[in-house]
C-alpha cells in the first residue's frame, strides 16, 4: 500500500477558495504591465541612505496606488443595487502577508488603512510588524482572534459560506470595514517569476504584483537594460467606463515610474 499523509487544511484556505469562487462572478477586466522601476529603484535606494529610513519597495508601491486611486476615486467604489456607487473616503488596501504558522506557510491577511495618508515608512513597518508578529492557527486574521461569527463560518458548508461572501458584496459599509476597498497580492516577493499571474479577487480594484526582471528597454531612444516589474490590476468594469480605465492606468504608470513619494 502506497504510504501517505494527511495534513491539516488551514482555515485561511477555506476563505480563499470562498473569495475565488465569488471573485469569478465579478466583471473585473484585467490589464497586464511592464512597469519600468529602474529610477524608482534607485531612489529607494538614496531615500534609505540619506534619510536613514526604513522603506520597502512594496511599502512604497502600496503608497503610490493610494495615492493614485484617490485622484481616481470611481475605481475604488462599490456597486449597490443596479445604479448606485458607494464611495469611500479612504483607501484601504487588503494585502496579503505569509507566516509560518505551526510548520506551515499560511497567508494571513492585513488592512493598510488610509493608504493616501500614510507615509511610506508607516506602511513599510506595519506590514513588517505583521511578518514578525506571533500566530497560531486560530487567529486569521493579524491583531485580531477569530471570533465566534468566524469559527461559526468556517463550520458552514461551501454554499452557505459563499451565501456569507454574497451578503458583504452587496452591503458595501460592511465590506468595506471588514475587508477594505482595494486588493494588494504580491507573489513577486515569494521568489523570481518572469511573467504575470491574473488573481481572482471580490474587491473592485486588485493588484497583482509579479517580479521585477531585468529586461532590454528603450530609454531615451536607446535600448538599455532596465528593472521591469511585471504587475497586473484587475478594474471592476462595472462601477468605471473604459476612458476612465485607460487615464487611471497611465497616471499610475507614470507615479510609479517618477518614482512618487520620493
Amino acid at each position: 500500500m502506497t504510504k501517505y499523509r494527511i495534513q491539516k487544511f488551514p482555515f485561511t484556505r477555506i476563505a480563499t477558495i470562498d473569495v475565488c469562487e465569488i471573485g469569478k462572478r465579478k466583471h473585473h477586466v484585467p490589464a497586464m504591465l511592464e512597469l519600468d522601476v529602474t529610477d524608482s529603484r534607485e531612489k529607494i535606494r538614496l531615500y534609505k541612505r540619506e534619510k536613514s529610513n526604513k522603506i520597502s519597495f512594496t511599502g512604497w508601491l502600496i503608497s503610490v496606488i493610494g495615492h493614485t486611486i484617490k485622484k481616481y476615486e470611481f475605481s475604488a467604489a462599490f456597486l449597490k443595487g443596479k445604479n448606485k456607487l458607494v464611495i469611500f473616503e479612504n483607501i484601504n488596501v487588503s494585502i496579503v502577508v505569509e507566516k509560518n504558522v505551526q510548520g506551515q506557510k499560511v497567508p494571513i491577511p492585513l488592512i493598510i488603512e488610509k493608504a493616501q495618508e500614510k507615509s511610506i515608512e508607516s506602511i513599510t513597518k506595519q506590514i513588517t510588524d505583521a511578518k514578525n508578529q506571533q500566530l497560531n492557527d486560530q487567529e486569521t486574521v493579524l491583531h485580531k482572534k477569530t471570533g465566534r461569527l468566524e469559527k461559526i463560518y468556517y463550520s458552514f458548508p461551501g454554499f452557505i459560506r459563499r451565501q456569507v461572501w454574497r451578503y458583504f458584496s452587496k452591503r458595501p459599509h460592511q465590506a468595506f470595514k471588514k475587508m477594505g476597498n482595494v486588493a494588494f497580492t504580491s507573489i513577486g516577493m515569494m521568489g523570481k517569476v518572469n511573467g504575470w499571474f491574473i488573481p481572482i479577487s471580490v474587491h473592485p480594484i486588485c493588484f497583482g504584483v509579479g517580479s521585477i526582471i531585468k529586461k532590454p528597454a528603450v530609454f531615451d531612444n536607446k535600448i538599455e537594460i532596465r528593472d521591469i516589474l511585471n504587475m497586473t490590476i484587475l478594474i471592476d468594469h462595472d462601477v468605471i467606463d473604459g476612458a476612465d480605465m485607460a487615464r487611471f492606468i497611465a497616471d499610475l504608470t507614470k507615479n510609479i515610474k517618477n518614482g512618487l513619494g520620493l
